[in-house]
């Protein structure tokens, strides 16, 4: 596919109000295959059947594919660093995998819209999938997260977002996709807000009310917005958040699903080794002391003619190894070598 054919899907996109978040595994079978693979090239018409209702809606939606279910539905080439979500445990802190095959990223300025695509996403694929995971997310009065800092402050923008999150000629074959990673967190509120205000901002490495970052010299090390910052070569590497609120006050649930986007999943596995290790180990992101991940995914998200480009009645790959997932050194790092943290706050 040439360059100049190449249409990613919506991931570079303006936040909206609203979304869902949907998880699914494939169940086996030729016909749940043949079912994927179809609703692959219909999805960017769903999305406009139901965004005609309301223009100004905004509606879009994302498909990310996970590793194991590449193999089983495209099959080669793969995405070059496309690999199951990897697991990371230290002390009580835990980064868990979760189950995923397909992620489903519905945006719109209507919630009523999020609902409706999910639903019809659902009913297209019927038995195909399983879902295995749903989180409907909303914007907090000034952007903020239930622990009242504002989120994404850092995204960047125009063409700076296209770099940050679409996979260009070092991997061409994929050009114009992106990977996601997703973890859905749960807060323990009563606790976060006992603490005086200075300490969460301590934490996160910002002021509450005006969102300005704390300066170097009062800043901990430890500090959510310290850990996050990832520098190669002394640049900063940037990924492209989506985080929402999500919860249900009825059953004590608080909590912000992390959405990222990135050209290469290795940015954003040093930030999670970052956090749950700790830069260097044993200083790690005081937030996950009120913070708890209770899934994790990896995905990614080929480019809209990519998806749109998929024959349905291509016959089933053939066996492949399982994906390599390799664990946390103990050291951290996961392997991925050059990306080192910003050496201001080691």
């Amino acid at each position: 596919m040439s360059e100049a054919a190449v249409e990613p899907q919506p991931v570079v996109g303006p936040l909206t109000r609203a979304a869902i978040f949907l998880v699914a595994t494939v169940t086996p079978g030729s016909d749940s295959r043949a079912a994927v693979r179809a609703f692959c090239g219909d999805l960017a018409g769903l999305v406009r059947a139901v965004g005609f209702r309301d223009p100004e809606g905004r509606l879009s939606c994302i498909m990310g594919i996970g590793s194991d279910a590449w193999d089983r539905l495209i099959g080669p080439p793969r995405p070059a660093e496309l690999h199951p979500f990897r697991e990371i445990r230290a002390g009580e802190r835990h980064a868990v995998a979760t189950p995923g095959d397909l992620l489903f990223h519905i945006r719109a300025e209507r919630m009523d819209l999020c609902f409706e695509l999910a639903t019809q996403i659902l009913a297209r694929l019927g038995p195909a999938v399983a879902p295995v995971d749903e989180a409907q997310g909303f914007r907090y009065f000034d952007e903020r997260d239930l622990l009242g800092f504002v989120d994404g402050t850092e995204n960047p923008a125009g063409g700076a977002a296209s770099e940050a999150a679409l996979v260009g000629a070092e991997d061409a074959g994929f050009a114009g996709g992106s990977y996601a990673i997703v973890q859905k967190y749960l807060h323990d509120l009563a606790a976060w807000n006992a603490l005086p205000t200075e300490t969460q901002e301590r934490i996160i490495g910002r002021a509450k009310l005006s969102d300005v970052e704390l300066d170097d010299a009062v800043k901990p090390s430890s500090a959510h917005n310290a850990l996050t910052q990832i520098v190669e070569n002394g640049r900063q590497i940037q990924i492209l958040r989506d985080n929402m609120p999500f919860g249900s006050p009825a059953k004590g649930e608080f909590g912000t699903y992390f959405m990222g986007y990135a050209r290469s999943p290795r940015t954003i596995e040093q930030m999670l080794v970052n956090m749950f290790v700790g830069r260097p180990p044993g200083n790690y992101d005081r937030l996950l002391d009120f913070s708890r991940a209770v899934t994790g995914g990896l995905f990614f998200a080929p480019a809209l003619s990519f998806l749109e480009s998929l024959p349905v009645d291509a016959p089933p790959p053939a066996a492949a190894a399982p994906s390599p997932s390799t664990p946390p050194s103990r050291d951290g790092s996961l392997g991925i070598g050059s990306l080192k943290g910003d050496p201001d706050h080691e």
